[in-house]
């Protein structure tokens, strides 16, 4: 059972014991914890009506898109593709060792599953924005530290659901294979990626189909792809091909959407 399916659980064993008063609590210190957030976060629905017009100005400069733009963008939209595929391909390629560690059924003890756990929180914790601004520092401008820094962050959140993936399989084929002697890896390989190959690829496309949407933001701190040529028709006053950028983005995302969205119903189907 995932960690969401326990908290559901959680949730209806302790509905029924609650009280009325319980509730009213629990719904009181709910609202304070809203209110108390939204006084940090500084939200005005005042500043948002006042905007506005000057945000229907801004959209109105982007009107017509010039198309005649968009035959700029096929270069740096295929490098957003790019940085995407290698992105998730080294997400994978670092995930995988990790995620074997990282799965209490399956580390060698608990030591190390505890380290590894915190080295893919730490991983999926660091913002890939962030990532991307150390690695362009580090390496340079360029679709590279784009790549890198989706494979960090990539690593961190596929190397939580494959373990997570390990733990819920069924153990009764792993002792059969331990009755019989066999090693980690026969294990591995035998009782274990039978039981999760299924769901790893469908979240490998859900993954990529994120790294796309990220690399077309992560061009904006110049780290290549579509968001360099986003970045730079808005400080140029271009709005009309800023406009165009966000076409050929959203096309992107879409189609990628809609293939990813597909092969993970047909891997899905072909699981049952």
């Amino acid at each position: 059972m995932t960690t969401f399916g326990h908290f559901q659980l959680l949730l209806g064993s302790q509905g029924g014991r609650l009280s009325g008063l319980q509730r009213g609590a629990i719904a009181a210190v709910a609202v304070a914890i809203l209110w108390w957030a939204a006084l940090g976060s500084q939200i005005s629905f005042v500043d948002l009506a006042q905007g506005a017009p000057w945000m229907a100005d801004f959209i109105s400069r982007m009107f017509p898109p010039n198309l005649e733009f968009a035959a700029k963008l096929v270069k740096p939209a295929i490098e957003t593709i790019q940085i995407a595929i290698w992105g998730t391909l080294f997400a994978i390629v670092m995930a995988v060792p990790v995620c074997f560690l990282a799965a209490r059924n399956i580390s060698p003890n608990v030591a190390v599953f505890h380290l590894m756990r915190q080295v893919l929180n730490i991983a999926r914790g660091i913002n890939e924005i962030i990532l991307a601004l150390i690695f362009v520092a580090a390496v340079g401008l360029g679709p590279f530290p784009g790549v890198l820094a989706l494979a960090l962050h990539g690593a961190g959140m596929l190397g939580k659901f494959f373990a997570e993936s390990i733990e819920e399989i069924d153990q009764g084929p792993i002792e059969a294979l331990r009755s019989t002697g066999a090693g980690p890896i026969q294990i591995i390989i035998f009782g274990v990626m039978p039981q999760v190959i299924t769901a790893w690829i469908a979240v490998i496309l859900y993954r990529f189909e994120t790294n796309l949407r990220q690399a077309t933001v992560l061009g904006m701190v110049g780290a290549g792809g579509i968001g360099f040529e986003l970045v730079g028709s808005m400080k140029l006053f271009q709005y009309q091909d800023t406009a165009t950028c966000i076409l050929v983005i959203v096309v992107m995302v879409m189609t990628a959407d809609f293939i990813s969205s597909r092969l993970r119903a047909r891997i899905q189907e072909g699981g049952h």
